[in-house]
């Protein structure tokens, strides 16, 4: 797999070189991510600009990275123009993958998500006992 990565505290970039996400390829792609999940990166942004296709094994490891990422509050985002390979990447249905044009509008979702994650995991100071005799009422 011709690639190079750039490690930030935040995310993982990594600069896919490949015309096709196909053949062995995806093999690698996986066997990568998962050593950057062992480094304790949740966040992958993979430049898919120069991919114009995939096959069966590149859309199964498509989805099964996106999941690693979700399972562990990351993000999977891939990074390209071609609206052609957009439009097919969105035609597969992978929940929650990311798609953006620029490098730096992937790296400020990346940012985004960290944030609603910290915000979401704080204690909201209310426990049960605190609705007992509260109901969901269709008037305002």
């Amino acid at each position: 797999m011709n690639h190079t990565i750039e490690k930030k505290e935040q995310y993982a970039y990594i600069d896919l070189q490949e015309a096709s996400f196909s053949k062995e390829i995806p093999a690698a792609f996986e066997e990568k991510a998962r050593e950057l999940f062992r480094e304790e990166f949740h966040n992958l942004i993979v430049n898919v600009s120069a991919t114009k296709s995939f096959d069966a094994a590149g859309i199964t490891v498509l989805k099964k990275v996106n999941r690693l990422c979700a399972n562990d509050l990351g993000l999977l985002v891939l990074v390209t123009k071609d609206d052609d390979f957009i439009d097919e990447l969105e035609a597969l249905k992978i929940p929650d993958l990311n798609i953006l044009p620029t490098k730096e509008e992937a790296i400020d979702a990346v940012f985004m998500n960290n944030l609603e994650n910290e915000f979401g995991a704080g204690d909201d100071d209310y426990d049960d006992e605190d609705y007992e005799g509260v109901s969901e009422s269709s008037e305002p």
